[in-house]
Parts: structure tokens; sequence; C-alpha cells
């Protein structure tokens, strides 16, 4: 364990420009704290206590608003930035040296029994705001996009985004025809407005089609129709 906490530190040292000092990554990085406490959580869980490991788990929420299960797997260099919001279920996996932003949620889908968490690999980035749900697998090197909600298994080495999530990128090909540049993603809410418009344009002509034949009919339009 003390092996584990001694690459936790480590890793905010590596992905963490802002990080100075190693008494400044210990008193002031709310993400290493919650790891830390969880690595002491999820020991008492394994010696199978009920009480003291989410009483520990509350606590952790409380200081850092970030809610880690105790029986959540974490590897080692797991690294959480800032962390407000995050919430990791309890058969969740996460692998060694992963990257989880603030607002994420590795969570279930339903009331079901066993493995209902999602199992995240190595080296994996899981952006700002994600939603990873159910017992699926993100693969070692996987991207997962800021607000994106993933929803099926993810492939090793793969880029995914969206609302359902759907990849991108898969070893460094492009899958579709953008990529996570902010400005290139897609916007579902826009491109909803732009299919009702176009059905409402359509609505529109037809029912001028009609409303004219049904002048001519009643010969309110004989001399045009003429």
């Amino acid at each position: 364990m003390f092996e584990r906490i001694k690459r936790d530190i480590e890793a905010v040292f590596e992905r963490d420009p802002a990080a100075k000092n190693l008494l400044e990554v210990i008193l002031c990085y709310p993400g290493l704290h919650a790891i830390l406490l969880h690595r002491i959580a999820h020991f008492f869980y394994k010696k199978g206590l009920v009480v003291l490991p989410r009483l520990i788990s509350h606590f952790s929420r409380f200081i850092t608003g970030i809610e880690i299960h105790p029986g959540a797997k974490l590897g080692s260099g797991v690294f959480i930035d800032h962390g407000l919001g995050v919430v990791i279920g309890e058969t969740a996996e996460i692998g060694d040296n992963v990257t989880i932003y603030q607002g994420v949620t590795l969570g279930g889908t339903g009331k079901e029994k066993g493995k209902r968490h999602p199992t995240i690999g190595k080296n994996v980035v899981v952006g700002t705001g994600a939603k990873v749900l159910g017992p699926i697998k993100i693969g070692d090197g996987g991207r997962v996009g800021a607000g994106s909600v993933v929803l099926q298994s993810v492939p090793s080495g793969a880029t995914v985004v969206g609302i359902p999530g759907k990849v991108v990128f898969h070893r460094g090909k492009r899958v579709t025809s953008f990529d996570l540049n902010h400005e290139d993603l897609p916007d579902p809410v826009a491109q909803m407005f732009n299919r009702m418009q176009n059905q409402i344009d359509e609505l529109r002509v037809q029912l001028e089609s009609i409303s004219y034949y049904s002048e001519i009919r009643e010969g309110k339009r004989i001399d045009k129709a003429l």
C-alpha cells in the first residue's frame, strides 16, 4: 500500500504542472486525499468490515467532494485532478496511471447485484463531466472526452466522445469526421433544433400546397389556375 501511495504522489507531479513541492501536494490536493483515504477504507473493506470503511468514505467525501466506494479497486498512480463531484461505484476497477477530471461518474445502470460498474484500463484519461455507466470496459490507453456518456465498451487506444459516446479515433486513425478539438465536437442540441427546423419547413410547404389546391377546388383561385 505504501508503494502505491508513493506512486500516487509521483503521479501528481507528473501530470499537474501546477504542483510545486511535496508539502503543497500532500496538504492541498483533494484528489490525493481522496485516494489515500480510499486505500485505508479499502483495506478494512477487504477485511470484511462494513461500517468503518463506509464512515471513512463519507468523511473523505465531506472534506474532498469526491465519493469513492470502499469496494472500488484503484491501481497505482491514479490521479484525480481537482475532483469535485467525482463518483466511483462499488465494483468499479481502475488501472494504473489513470487520470480522472472533476465531475466524472463511474456508475451503474441498474439494481442488479455483482459487477455493475466500469472497468478502466491502464493509462486512460477520463475528461471533465464524463459518465461511464454499467459493467463496461475502457481499454488501455483510452480517452473519454469531456461531457461524454459512455454506455458501451471502448477498445484499447480509442477516443470516445458524445452522447451516447462514439469512437472517433482508434489507434491514431480517425473514425469519424471530427476530433477532440472542442470547436469540432458535435452539438447534439443544435443538431436536434436543425432537424426540427427542417421538418417545420417541409410541413409549411405541404400545408401551403394543400391550402392552394383547396382554394382552387372552391373556385377562389380559378384565375390563377388558368
